[in-house]
Formats: C-alpha cells, structure tokens, sequence
C-alpha cells in the first residue's frame, strides 16, 4: 500500500468508528493483534487486540459519549502515519478519579499510526492528559455580573 493509502485508512478510521460510536467495525481498521502503546511509558500497559481496544472505545464514550475528534494535520511516509488532533466532548462519566461534571472540553493529541496488510497493527497514543484534566478540574467560571 502507498502513504496514501495509509492515510486513507486512518482517516476512515476516525470518521467511521471513534466519530460515530462504531467499535463494531474497528475490524476492518485494525489487525487482531494491534497494540496501542500509551502516551506516557509505565502509565498504563498497552492495549493488546482489537477486543481491548473495542472495549477501551466504550468506556471512553461513557465519558465523552458527544466525542468528536477532528484531524488537524496528516504526516505519512512509508508504513507510518501521524495525525495531530483536536477532541471535543462532554464530560459526562469518571475519568481519572474526576466524576462527571458536564462541562465541554477540548484538548489535542498526535498520534502515530503503524500499518500492515492495510490495517493498524500498532498506535501510539499522544494526547494532552494533563490539559484536559486541569478543564475538568478547575473552578466553576462566574459571571463578571456578580453570582
């Protein structure tokens, strides 16, 4: 497969599954043994198989079930493709010990994306934890009209 071809494949992935909610077709995006590699080494173990990675989708859609990422910028050569992100949703379940405070986020990511036999087999996941939960955790804004 060519770089764009690649590129094609990840796109279809962010538009046709994490957009719209459909782990169900992550089979034919992912390989059956991919492994997602967390942001942070030691953070988390990886996720293994497209199983884990089906399960891990619903419950980041029990947090953010409005989720909606949008791709900034695409990089590819090879078997390798970078995306640079934004998410977009509403905080609505416990994410990181941080109940549900029903407040809109936004924060960024750049993931890179390993492909074989036009499937993901491995992911490197990139995003601004750190931003995305100082949203969720600083103080409620008042109006400047008193309250």
């Amino acid at each position: 497969m060519t770089a764009d071809e690649h590129v094609a494949v990840v796109r279809r992935l962010i538009e046709e599954c994490v957009n719209v909610h459909r782990a169900d077709l992550l089979d034919q995006y992912v390989t059956d043994d991919l492994r997602v590699h967390p942001g942070t080494p030691g953070a988390s173990p990886d996720t293994v198989g497209v199983e884990e990675l089906r399960t891990a989708f619903h419950g980041f859609r029990t947090v953010f079930p409005d989720l909606h990422v949008t791709i900034e910028d695409v990089v590819a050569a090879g078997d390798r493709v970078v995306v640079r992100w934004t998410g977009e949703g509403t905080h609505a379940g416990e994410l990181a010990g941080v109940a549900a405070t029903g407040r809109p986020v936004r924060w960024g990511g750049i993931d890179v994306y390993r492909l074989a036999g036009g499937r993901i087999a491995e992911w490197w996941r990139n995003d601004d934890q750190a931003g995305l939960l100082a949203q969720l955790t600083a103080p409620e804004l008042r109006s400047s009209r008193g309250a």
